[in-house]
């Protein structure tokens, strides 16, 4: 969200004219750490402070001899691609981000003039230390900013922007001199787009984001077992076109990428997780005769989540599939995934029978290596490099190895020492953003701050966060930006300076938060409030088809959707453990849950007071704690810890019972009506009690790890509105008339006294 551009100090009024003593006249001396995410790698606080004023300009050196172009010689890469921004186009950008962080509008300019105190210069220089992304910023009187491409100079207009909005007034500049190169070369932000759709003004605020921490790529996980996310019409029907990106699409969020030194980088996964693409295409272990069974695949899926290596035809279409994608996106590097293939698929017989047959290949890992290779040929000849999750290399592959130029993204490493011998690599294992209750994987920002060591290794690229969206396949975009955002930060920090940490992790927060954000980046949608006549979600837990775009990838009775009839948050359950539907739920169908790890993930934005929430429930055991709805903030509970009554937690801060206790085995209608500073339980539409506290509804998901319900579950309304008593007395009222004897009259039990 934009900042507001406060009055100007006195202070900053004094010194909008002028710099203070010169250079010569300060003694450079190392300063506290600097208003900078991230870190700049070298910083030497000259003291005293200058400002920017209406009389300052910004002025481009043109280059006058030696090479040419945005990326001089000493900046090339085969990493980044090039920058297509000139150093005017950096300039004209500064001015626009200027005028909306501080209000002042300064000329570009590319004459002769001389700068002076207030003025910003940019210089392109062919200088080998400087590198592809490296700065020189001097401020010790007009503020100099010199690298050798246009990707340096952007960086280096990032931290004086930052420095602008963290200083009072927004106008004021430290004096100081920095060299600023990255410790790693790939700072990597990763999206699950296969599983999720990602909607483009999200993704152009993430890149805002990126740029101004000088994260330089965004990997988009395209494809998934439940969805295809490009649009191309050589495939028609494979992606949906209201849920993927189309090449107008991919050329738009390049281009505003590319504004931003972000290059995108593209994936697409497969042989595994490839339902999508063996549905529409025919081509997996389980299509054709003598298929693969259940047997030979993970236990939660179908062995059409594989394509079928030993298949001329599905090696081709996979050939087709990553030729035609990857001539859409120019980054360096294009993922194929190729993970999690499951040991036991040795065992099916058309796999053995290629086996024999083929005298190339005589093991299972010597067929998946065999296909990375295949495909490998394919990106090679675009000029791209290829990228694959690590897992193939625990695989017995005597006859083939992996061609060396293919790059490993770890997800079971260390994320500080490279692992795989042979390979260049991008770190991600410590950095999953995975916000489901059955993983419930989030970066430790404290090791990630003041313990990890990036490695500098010349084999190890870079770092990489992950946000996947298992079991959060329709969440907000909001709610994976609330989980990822500080530790894509500290990620930034740490990535590009490996130095240890000179303060707390707390410090750095406090550094971020008066940062804020970029300019330009929008307020998220917020979803209009529906009042009380009409319910903003109803989860009714009857059998229904995925949405269109979405592919069900599980085996039967695995990742489970319920449907959202009111709103646009429906869920799945997870793998492994799931509820079971039942048929005698209070209209129609309900799902019983038995086990800690049953769940249904939404992955909503928690909604602030006041709110309403109604569910059934027949309760069937006791448990220390049994949680309805939960979020990172708090949860409804159905059982108490320590109470065993039903209640609410606002996590860090107090947990409440009210005076009512499920029965077991019997039909009971739980409301709960909250506005601010007040919660109110209903049982069955009487009142049992009003707790004096109250918290934002919970939409994370049904459950919490560790803390699932007991018991069965259907008709869970909520409502961005109180209801009243007697609307809440009505719903319990007709829901009983139309459901008849299922409901048990039972009012469940209070405990005297409490």
């Amino acid at each position: 969200m934009r900042r507001a551009v406060p009055v100007l100090s006195l202070l900053v009024g004094l010194l909008a004219t002028a710099l203070t003593a010169p250079a010569s006249a300060a003694r450079a001396a190392p300063g506290p750490v600097p208003d900078v995410v991230p870190r700049p790698t070298s910083w030497t606080d000259l003291g005293g402070s200058g400002a920017l004023s209406a009389r300052s300009r910004i002025f481009v050196v043109p280059r006058t001899s030696g090479p040419t172009g945005n990326t001089l010689p000493a900046a090339r890469s085969d990493l980044i691609a090039p920058s297509s921004q000139s150093p005017v186009q950096v300039a004209t950008q500064l001015r626009t981000d200027i005028a909306e962080v501080s209000g002042l509008t300064l000329p570009v300019r590319t004459d002769a003039q001389r700068a002076t105190a207030g003025d910003i210069v940019l210089r392109l220089t062919d200088d080998r230390a400087l590198g592809a992304e490296g700065y020189r910023l001097d401020s010790s009187s007009a503020v100099r900013i010199e690298a050798a491409s246009t990707h340096g100079l952007f960086y280096g207009t990032r931290t004086l922007l930052q420095l602008l909005r963290a200083a009072p007034g927004h106008r004021a500049l430290p004096r100081a001199r920095s060299l600023d190169v990255p410790a790693q070369r790939m700072r990597t932000v990763m999206l699950d787009a296969g599983r999720k759709y990602w909607q483009l003004p999200y993704l152009e605020n993430l890149i805002r984001r990126m740029g101004d921490q000088k994260l330089n790529t965004l990997f988009l996980h395209l494809s998934d077992s439940e969805g295809f996310r490009l649009n191309s019409p050589k495939f028609p029907g494979l992606a949906h076109p209201a849920k993927s990106y189309s090449r107008a699409d991919i050329e738009r969020l390049k281009v505003f990428a590319a504004r931003h030194h972000v290059q995108i980088m593209p994936g697409i996964d497969v042989p595994g997780h490839a339902t999508v693409l063996t549905e529409a295409f025919g081509i997996g272990f389980g299509d054709g005769p003598d298929p693969c069974t259940q047997a030979q695949t993970h236990s939660h899926l179908t062995p059409n989540w594989m394509i079928d290596m030993t298949s001329s035809r599905a090696l081709a279409k996979s050939r087709e599939i990553v030729a035609e994608f990857a001539g859409w996106f120019d980054a360096p590097l294009f993922s194929i995934g190729a993970d999690e293939l499951p040991g036991q698929l040795a065992e099916c017989a058309r796999v053995k029978d290629h086996l024999a047959a083929d005298p190339a290949v005589s093991t299972l890992g010597d067929l998946l290596n065999q296909y990375i290779n295949t495909l490998d040929q394919v990106i090679t000849a675009q000029g791209k490099r290829t990228a694959v999750y690590n897992g193939s290399e625990h695989m017995s592959a005597p006859q083939q190895k992996v061609n060396p130029s293919v790059v490993f993204m770890t997800w079971e490493g260390s994320g500080t020492d490279p692992m795989i011998p042979g390979h260049d690599e991008i770190a991600m294992g410590p950095f999953y953003v995975t916000p489901n209750n059955y993983h419930s994987l989030y970066p430790n920002e404290p090791w990630m701050y003041g313990t990890w060591a990036p490695s500098t290794s010349p084999d190890m690229l870079g770092s990489m966060i992950t946000n996947w969206a298992d079991y959060n396949f329709w969440a907000d975009d909001e709610y994976f930006e609330q989980h990822t955002r500080a530790p894509r930060a500290v990620l930034a920090d740490r990535s590009w300076n490996a130095s240890p940490a000179p303060d707390t992790l707390s410090d750095f927060r406090t550094r971020l938060a008066r940062i804020g954000d970029p300019p330009g980046v929008t307020a998220p949608v917020s979803k209009p409030r529906t009042g009380a006549s009409r319910p903003s979600h109803h989860w009714t837990f009857e059998p229904r088809p995925y949405p269109r775009g979405w592919t069900w990838a599980g085996s039967p009775g695995n990742t489970l959707y319920a449907e959202d009839r009111a709103g646009s948050l429906p869920g799945t359950s997870y793998i492994i453990n799931n509820p079971t539907p039942v048929a005698d739920g209070i209209r129609g169908r309900a799902w019983r849950f038995d086990s800690d790890r049953d769940g249904v993930g939404f992955g909503g934005v928690d909604v602030a007071e006041p709110w309403t929430v109604s569910a059934w429930v027949r309760s069937t055991g006791r448990t220390a704690d049994q949680v309805l709805l939960s979020s990172a903030a708090g949860a409804l509970k159905l059982q108490q810890w320590g109470t065993g009554r039903v209640g609410f937690t606002r996590y860090g801060v107090a947990d409440h019972s009210f005076d009512y206790t499920l029965p077991l085995d019997a039909w009971v209608q739980l409301t709960w009506v909250t506005t601010p500073g007040s919660t109110t339980l209903y049982a069955d539409g009487e009142r049992v009690g009003t707790v004096a506290a109250s918290m934002p509804l919970p939409l994370r998901s049904i459950g919490a790890p560790k803390a699932g319900l007991r018991g069965d579950l259907d008709e869970v309304l909520t409502w961005d509105a109180a209801l009243t008593p007697s609307q809440v007395r009505d719903r319990y009222t007709g829901t009983r008339q139309a459901s008849g004897s299922r409901i048990s009259a039972d009012p469940g039990s209070r405990i005297p006294g409490a």
